[in-house]
């Protein structure tokens, strides 16, 4: 792709000419082959020509429109006519996709419907409408994304309207793959049956509650469970603090000898290590 033709943003297009301040009309050209959208032929028929004029995303503060001639085709192989299609145009659309994610994108950083409508000349209806269109296409790209193979689960409780709520962690990215409503089997299991590549999953991390075995045994055959690093070095800590507890009823009012013991002796300061040493000689 030429570098002048890269401010489209549209494979497979070629700039003729530019004309206009505000908004601009760019004059552009097809240039991959046509293909039958019924059979899939390349030996076509051109039997009528138009020019079709289609809004796009902004240039800077100024609107934009394509102007692109397309073709009425007759494929002799399944007998049968066809207007041209055109990537990243919609069948009967009369704006690129790349302007409706552009709606999309500022609708969803706060930009009123009012504003939108002002700036790009819409309808409040159309910038509505493109909005629920993005919203419903990042929805299906959501729901049919394939499960991480190292999952990792864990529950957060809100508040008490609320109540709690499963994370599901793509750990080997360092991201959360989804976020579900309730922590029981009965709220977990409608949402389990609908991951795809379940089967791939190979270890899947929770804390060490017994809650969340049997639904993984069950939706993730393949996968080994593995105690939560955290979890784990939690209960250390807590029972290492009874050991203490037993030894010295007094030390739980000591948090700064508490910490001294628990850290590596690596890690120390000074002070801290005098003060354990102190303590030791007891």
């Amino acid at each position: 792709m030429p570098k002048k033709d890269c401010i489209l943003n549209l494979p497979g297009y070629s700039i003729k000419r530019v004309r206009g301040e505000n908004p601009v009309y760019i004059e552009v050209s097809y240039r991959w082959v046509v293909r039958c959208i019924h059979c899939g032929n390349k030996k076509l028929r051109k039997k009528d020509s138009f020019i079709r004029r289609i809004r796009h995303e902004s240039i800077g503060l100024r609107r934009s429109y394509l102007c692109i001639k397309a073709h009425k085709y007759y494929c002799p192989a399944c007998n049968r006519y066809f207007n041209q299609r055109f990537p990243g145009i919609g069948k009967h659309q009369r704006a690129t996709e790349s302007l409706r994610k552009q709606v999309f994108h500022y609708h969803s950083k706060g930009v009123s419907q009012k504003d939108l409508a002002r700036d790009l000349k819409l309808g409040k209806s159309t910038v509505e409408r493109w909005y629920h269109y993005g919203y419903e296409l990042r929805y299906k790209k959501i729901a049919t994304r394939s499960c991480p193979r190292i999952l990792g689960l864990d529950e957060h409780s809100f508040n008490r309207k609320v109540g709690y709520a499963t994370t599901f962690c793509d750990l080997a990215k360092h991201k959360i793959f989804d976020v579900v409503e309730g922590r029981s089997a009965k709220d977990l299991e409608g949402y389990l049956k609908t991951l795809e590549g379940r089967d791939k999953v190979l270890v899947v991390c929770i804390d060490l509650s017994s809650s969340y075995r049997l639904l993984i045994r069950r939706y993730f055959p393949n996968a080994k469970i593995v105690a939560d690093r955290f979890h784990v070095i939690r209960l250390l800590n807590q029972m290492s603090l009874q050991t203490y507890q037993q030894i010295d009823p007094q030390i739980k009012y000591q948090r700064g000898l508490l910490a001294a013991l628990r850290t590596n002796e690596a890690n120390l300061t000074i002070k801290r290590l005098n003060k354990r040493a102190s303590y030791l000689k007891q």
